[in-house]
């Protein structure tokens, strides 16, 4: 409450920011009757969105492909043991029917052996090759069984398996939603150290585990991870923003919150085509009746998302729309000979112009 008051009498805006970012954060917790921003329960149910996990659509293929073996699951199995036993070669569709195929744990512990096996066989070939971490993922996801995927992707002899952010981003939405903070940072850094490229995804599943660490050491790793991205000039979406924020506030980092939330603010009105409120916002900065022992805001060029560069691209991106939508209803207007070259005078004082 004390960093919440610090923060209303500096800037004013930022509570009142803070708390429409809250209903971005957990769709569906917040407004009126809502407890705080950290409601748990939004965040477990919405930082990853199902056409990431694709949960239900991995169980529907999975059904279809029980129903089209050939033989019994146990039979497929013990083949695979055998294959195994024998140091025969693993093909690709086999490890495939495989993973479609597990429905416990000793299923997953025969799919990680036949995983060593093929990535060992196959750790060179990389050219269009099928990602078997997502599918893996998504099994250990609806067995429960993120122990097993945290070991597979932190074993250095299977470097490569899991090299897309796919992967990364279910196990960390995983060890999230149980609450294994420490893990899901410890699988953060792996994928940092392994060079994944990081996504929208990425970031705000990083940033909302920071958030809940809620230390120097995470705070230290969110600035790190922002810094490091905008100077790539990638910009950052706006939840995990808001994780930012928040984890600045909880670290009584309140200039930084400040500072996040007043280009944020910006960047969200130029997002939902309010032009004329930047443009107020900006006036005021400048122009303000403030005294000189008054903080003015401050706007990132370098800093968080990038504000200067941000409000550049979007307003030109509303310019050029709307110079489209003008030509656009032009051509329209000349086809349809709704277009006389008359002046506006003339066209009052002709009658037929008019509709009676």
């Amino acid at each position: 409450m004390v960093r919440d008051g610090m923060v209303a009498a500096l800037w004013p805006s930022c509570g009142v920011l803070l708390q429409a970012l809250q209903i971005l954060v957990y769709p569906g917790v917040g407004g009126s009757g809502s407890a705080c921003y950290r409601c748990p329960l939004g965040a477990k149910r919405y930082l990853l969105t199902g056409n990431i996990v694709k949960l239900k659509e991995f169980q529907h293929k999975k059904v279809a492909v029980a129903c089209n073996l050939p033989g019994t699951k146990e039979t497929y199995f013990r083949n695979l043991e055998e294959k195994l036993t024998q140091n025969k070669l693993i093909l690709k569709g086999e490890l495939i029917t495989l993973l479609h195929l597990c429905e416990s744990r000793d299923h997953v512990e025969l799919a990680k052996n036949v995983i060593y096996r093929y990535h060992a066989e196959n750790r060179n070939i990389t050219m269009g090759e099928f990602k078997f971490g997502p599918l893996f993922m998504r099994l250990c996801y609806e067995l429960d069984l993120e122990e097993s995927a945290v070991e597979l992707m932190k074993d250095q002899h299977l470097q490569g398996f899991f090299s897309d952010s796919t992967s990364f981003s279910i196990l960390m939405d995983m060890l999230f939603i149980k609450g294994k903070y420490k893990s899901a940072l410890e699988v953060l850094v792996e994928m940092k150290n392994q060079d994944v490229k990081f996504t929208i995804d990425t970031y705000v599943l990083a940033f909302a585990i920071c958030y809940k660490l809620n230390s120097p050491e995470s705070f230290k790793i969110c600035t790190t991870l922002r810094e490091e991205a905008l100077l790539k000039g990638e910009i950052l979406p706006r939840r995990a923003s808001c994780f930012a924020v928040a984890l600045a506030l909880n670290q009584n980092e309140v200039a930084k919150a400040i500072i996040t939330c007043t280009n944020l603010n910006i960047i969200l009105h130029m997002q939902l085509n309010m032009l004329e409120n930047v443009i107020e916002i900006l006036k005021n900065a400048i122009e303000g009746n403030l005294s000189k022992y008054v903080k003015r805001q401050v706007f990132s060029e370098k800093g968080e998302s990038d504000t200067v560069k941000t409000v550049f691209h979007l307003t030109t991106k509303i310019l050029d729309t709307a110079v489209k939508h003008f030509s656009h209803y032009k051509k329209k207007f000349k086809s349809r000979k709704t277009i006389k070259k008359i002046g506006m005078v003339a066209h009052a004082c002709n009658p037929s112009t008019f509709i009676t």
